[in-house]
């Protein structure tokens, strides 16, 4: 029996899924996103475990026998990317009625494909808000066990809301009796529905609390969830150590659930001066997904959008971002979120340049998505940075991101964990 034992014990150890090599990547330029300083020459050193352990000038660097170093000295480094607003298990064409006919098993096949888009567009971490039959658990779960290819990600499950809200099912009529698995209604039912997801692999908790844009038969601006309950679901998910997201568009929508202890607003389109007062006295970060507009005016009824979701995108989109730059002009906490799913996944990276156009610098941009981003998803010591004790998680581009975001669109380099996932710059 002990023989076994330790030819198993040495299998495990010897297997290259077990560890990965120390290794170590010189950039010509390096970001530090934190202090906006663009750094020469650097070189990042990482551990087996695929954690930085330093961050110097590669002159006054001198790696252990062994090291691969791998040469990016004629690119920009900066951190892989975090976007706090996902569906990877969904594309643009499984809204309005097309809906109906994608199965649980089919929107996890789904799934696997956007991981790895999105990690490849240099996404390296992701907050997944919303997903059929906890089919994001089961990806985020795939990832962790390396039998897919993607970025960390903080899932939530099923969307919570209301019957006949935003984050229920309104396309069927009524003989089917049907219900999403998020729909609660009262208190001690939304305090349930938490339990229930927790129970089930969410990290993360997500609520409708107002209407929405891709919704059959409501309005965004309308409030669903009531404060008492947006109240009862902020205690029990910080009881149970979870973080709760809530989809708001509505203005008082967006105050009561600031109010009630939420922590992130997603979308804010309507948000007014006193919601913007209150998330900054309570801390909450915004969200703003304000590039897919664009693409829901252009493309969405070629994709299958409902003519009512055009339409109400037709009247938000703008007061959207209008709002955004206000909220940014007003000091709010502001994180990277652009609602993946919505437009093609891999795209994530577009909205970088609406964030500059309205009203952001380009590092400002970036620190959204990166630092921001890292300290909402309550891994501010694990990614967001180049920094000693971080994942060596790690892009690179051609150009300076911090002049041009538009760089950003087009990353040939992607390193998660210390783990090349591509490399299309390395120094001949």
């Amino acid at each position: 029996m002990r023989k076994i034992l330790l030819v198993l014990f040495l299998l495990f150890i010897l297997s290259p899924l077990a560890f990965s090599a120390p290794g170590a990547v010189r950039c010509g330029k390096l970001l530090d996103v934190r202090s906006g300083q663009m750094l020469g020459d650097q070189l990042v050193v990482f551990d087996a475990s695929g954690t930085i352990t330093s961050v110097r000038p590669f002159s006054s660097t001198k790696l252990p026998n062994g090291v691969t170093t791998i040469d990016l000295s004629n690119a920009t480094c900066l951190p892989g990317l975090v976007d706090v607003h996902t569906h990877l298990t969904g594309d643009p064409s499984s809204h309005g009625y097309p809906r109906l006919g994608i199965s649980v098993p089919r929107e996890a096949v789904t799934g696997v494909k956007n991981a790895r888009l999105t990690l490849r567009a240099g996404f390296t971490s992701v907050r997944n808000v919303g997903a059929h039959g906890y089919t994001d658990v089961a990806l985020r779960d795939g990832i962790e066990a390396g039998d897919v290819e993607g970025p960390r990600m903080r899932v939530s499950g099923p969307a919570l809301g209301i019957t006949g809200g935003h984050c229920d099912n309104n396309l069927l009529p009524s003989e089917f009796h049907y219900k999403s698995d998020g729909v609660a209604d009262g208190p001690w039912a939304a305090r349930a529905k938490v339990r229930e997801v927790v129970k089930y692999g969410a990290d993360v908790i997500k609520i409708c609390a107002s209407g929405g844009v891709l919704s059959k038969g409501d309005q965004p601006g309308t409030p669903q969830f009531t404060f008492e309950e947006m109240q009862a679901i902020a205690e029990e998910a910080h009881k149970l150590g979870r973080k709760v997201a809530a989809h708001a568009h509505g203005t008082q929508s967006i105050k009561d659930a600031i109010r009630a202890g939420i922590d992130s607003i997603e979308h804010s389109s309507l948000i007014d001066d006193e919601g913007i007062a209150l998330a900054k006295q309570h801390g909450a970060y915004l969200v703003f997904d304000i590039y897919n507009d664009d693409y829901i005016l252009q493309e969405g009824a070629k994709a299958g959008m409902l003519p009512e979701s055009i339409e109400k995108e037709k009247k938000i989109g703008r007061l959207q971002r209008e709002n955004f730059r206000h909220a940014y002009q007003s000091g709010a906490k502001l994180a990277f979120g652009t609602d993946s799913g919505v437009y093609p996944h891999g795209d994530n990276a577009k909205q970088f340049a609406k964030m500059v156009e309205w009203g952001m610098k380009p590092l400002e941009a970036i620190q959204a998505a990166t630092v921001n981003a890292a300290d909402l998803l309550g891994w501010a010591d694990k990614i967001g940075a180049l920094e000693t004790g971080h994942y060596a998680d790690l892009i690179a581009v051609s150009g300076d991101p911090a002049s041009d975001v538009h760089v950003l669109e087009s990353i040939k380099f992607v390193m998660k964990g210390g783990t090349v996932v591509c490399n299309d710059l390395a120094a001949k």
